[in-house]
């Protein structure tokens, strides 16, 4: 759907909702009156359903439908029951407008085909269980008559057809008008008619995984179980009660045609008709009688007379019928078990209510009947077997219709509760959720994070406002707790890094030829560190964080030199075997500083790690002839390969008391001469791609150089 956020404190949407629903229930009603006047093939009747569900959402859509077959089943009752239909119709609709079903004819199929199938098909359903069956009076029963008579189909089959074509052509013209509509609706007026809290929910809530079931799903369980407990006690309560009502009305009714029976048979001649039976002459007179009674309707199964005894039922009268013969006369039958509890009563020639059985003759409601002689004795009694499958049939139709009912409501009050739920409770909290999320190391995100969140203004009234409050003003804090630390951090650490530096320089410059040299070897570093994780190499190891350890830890590397006497430090000539060897321990001595340094302090980042492997092994070689520990190939520190690169160029081109420094180009072919061997092939390689800025950190540092000199 063309969706656009609004400011939802400066418009009020409800007006406009408000004005689509009405205009919703106007348009169906206007289409049933166009498609009866003009006696079209189609129904119309849910093209404001639809309509109002593509703009302005699911609740206002369902809202429409449902009161569409509320205010018809004012003048046709039936119609409510098919409130449900329009329900389904309006949430889908809902879904296929998110979806952009109606921006374009290839996608307009799918919602023609998807409307048809619960309009015509789960409607014809619906119309076979509230009538019980047969082919149906609407406009789908000449074509329904049509497939029926072919004789390819049955009743069932022929009717769901009929009504999933005809339904196929009335929302095709039905989804057609819709999206006429919809691109006829400027896009500013078409936001005004989304549910309010859509336009909230679209613009500020994204979704957000759980460890378990979603706080929405467990509302949603609740209350669908809930509704269904309280539908499932409600229906079986109006189904007894109503079941109690037919079996009233069929024991009435069996009570009169047992007066019929009765007015036939001469109470004097009861034992008479049971010694001789057809041989009377008007025995069959009378068991004529009872059977064309039995005929006057289809309900009643059996007309007959007992004269009950201590062993059974003695037949009087059991006339013929269509199932098969009677008993003959003085038959003694068992007593079924269903009237066995009643066996003393009918002993005594007293009245019993009416009982229900389904045993050897069938479902059956039966009642007996007294028929007393003169003298006020109970000679026989007439028993009359209604047939308890019309009732059966009728309370199935009356649960269809209990359950259509109850599934329309269900779904708008699901709906509704959904919504509530979903807007009061999960919107808030999934939207606080998301504003609250931010990168402590992001002066960005901190400030959009809090910005977020006061831009939510979530004004429930209940418990989740007091929460937002609690959360917004204590992330206010945090953020400027975080801040102040953050920038106490830097204080320190620019600190740090200014004490290393004049603690490098204070080592270095006993060194009067080598002042600058922790400033170029940590540029040089910098660079090579840089253009490595821009080409992808040791990727899990080069981050941003791993650069800064290293180029923060470079200023060290030569930190043992604070244990080479003066004399030799600045020796102008060649050092000689046992001074050679006195200043190569400069090495282990560093890597012996910085251990002690690491047993004192303890520093979880990794910098005093780096610092170590830079100053004990820069001066270690790839083919393994370096020292102090002879470390050869990948065993010598990533940090420590790339520092003997940068420590080995800097001594190159910068000038020294002893002599003159190389010429850049010189400096370079030596490094690139010395990969395989002293030096680490693929850092030499990186080195040699980034000539131009090596070249501008070289000549800085040679102008400085200069003028110390």
């Amino acid at each position: 759907m063309k969706q656009q956020p609004v400011d939802e404190r400066r418009q009020n949407t409800f007006p406009y909702v408000l004005g689509l629903c009405i205009c919703g229930l106007l348009i169906n009603f206007i289409g049933v009156r166009i498609a009866l006047q003009f006696r079209l093939p189609v129904f119309l009747d849910s093209v404001g359903t639809i309509l109002t569900a593509a703009l302005g959402g699911y609740i206002p859509g369902i809202i429409v439908g449902f009161l569409t077959n509320m205010i018809n089943g004012i003048f046709d009752y039936n119609t409510a029951f098919y409130g449900s239909i329009s329900v389904l119709l309006a949430l889908t609709a809902s879904v296929c407008a998110k979806r952009g079903y109606f921006r374009s004819i290839p996608r307009m199929i799918l919602p023609v085909i998807y409307f048809a199938l619960i309009g015509g098909g789960i409607g014809s359903i619906l119309t076979w269980c509230l009538y019980g069956g047969g082919i149906g009076e609407g406009i789908s029963r000449p074509l329904a008559m049509a497939f029926l008579e072919s004789g390819k189909m049955n009743v069932f089959f022929s009717q769901l057809s009929a009504d999933l074509l005809i339904d196929l052509l009335d929302k095709a013209i039905t989804v057609v008008l819709v999206a006429i509509v919809w691109r006829l609706i400027p896009e500013r007026i078409m936001n005004r008619f989304l549910f309010p809290r859509n336009q909230r929910r679209n613009r500020l809530e994204t979704a957000i995984k759980t460890r378990g079931i979603s706080l929405r799903t467990k509302v949603l369980i609740i209350i669908s179980v809930t509704i269904l407990i309280i539908a499932s006690v409600v229906t079986s309560i109006s189904l007894t009660l109503y079941r109690d009502a037919l079996i009233l009305e069929e024991a009435r009714m069996s009570a009169g045609v047992a007066n019929a029976a009765m007015a036939a048979i001469d109470p004097d001649r009861v034992d008479l008709y049971i010694e001789k039976g057809r041989e009377l002459e008007d025995y069959e007179a009378v068991s004529d009688r009872l059977a064309s009674i039995a005929d006057s309707s289809e309900d009643i199964s059996y007309v007959y007379a007992y004269k009950i005894l201590e062993d059974g039922c003695h037949v009087v009268f059991d006339p013929d019928t269509a199932e098969g013969p009677g008993s003959e006369p003085g038959t003694v039958i068992e007593f079924d078990d269903a009237f066995k509890a009643y066996v003393p009563a009918l002993l005594e020639g007293k009245p019993i209510d009416p009982i229900v059985s389904n045993e050897s003759y069938g479902w059956l409601l039966t009642i007996y009947q007294p028929l007393y002689d003169a003298n006020g004795k109970c000679q026989c009694y007439v028993g009359v077997d209604m047939s308890m499958t019309r009732i059966m049939e009728t309370e199935l139709v009356f649960l269809a219709r209990v359950i259509s009912l109850f599934l329309g409501f269900f779904i708008i009050v699901l709906a509704v509760a959904v919504a509530a739920a979903d807007y009061g409770i999960v919107w808030p909290l999934n939207a606080i959720s998301n504003a609250s999320k931010v990168d402590p190391n992001d002066p960005a995100s901190r400030a959009d994070s809090l910005k977020q969140l006061e831009q939510l203004r979530i004004s429930t009234g209940d418990e989740i406002e007091n929460l937002y409050k609690t959360v917004t003003n204590s992330t206010q804090e945090v953020l400027t707790y975080i801040d102040d630390v953050q920038k106490k951090n830097e204080k320190i650490s620019r600190l740090q890094n200014g004490l290393i530096i004049v603690l490098a320089d204070l080592v270095e410059s006993r060194d009067k030829c080598t002042g600058n040299h922790i400033r170029n070897t940590a540029s040089y570093v910098r660079i090579i560190m840089k253009k490595m994780k821009e080409l992808g190499l040791h990727r899990d190891k080069i981050t941003d964080n791993y650069i800064e350890e290293v180029v923060g830890a470079a200023p060290l590397h030569d930190v043992g030199k604070i244990h080479i006497p003066d004399n030799i430090l600045n020796k102008p000539g060649r050092l000689d075997e046992d001074e050679y060897t006195l200043m190569k321990s400069h090495a282990a001595v560093g890597g012996e500083i910085i251990d002690r340094v690491m047993e004192m302090v303890s520093d979880e980042s990794g910098y005093l790690e780096e610092a170590h492997n830079l100053t004990e092994y820069h001066h270690e070689r790839w083919d393994g002839k370096g020292y102090p520990c002879g470390l050869a190939g990948e065993a010598i520190p990533l940090s420590a390969r790339i520092m003997a690169v940068a420590d080995v160029f800097d001594a190159l081109v910068s000038r020294r008391s002893y002599k003159a420094g190389f010429p850049f180009e010189k400096a370079i072919s030596i490094i690139q001469e010395g990969a395989g061997t002293q030096f680490d092939p693929e850092v030499v390689d990186v080195f040699l791609q980034c000539q131009d800025e090596v070249r501008r950190v070289s000549e800085e540092a040679n102008i400085k150089n200069a003028k110390e000199y």
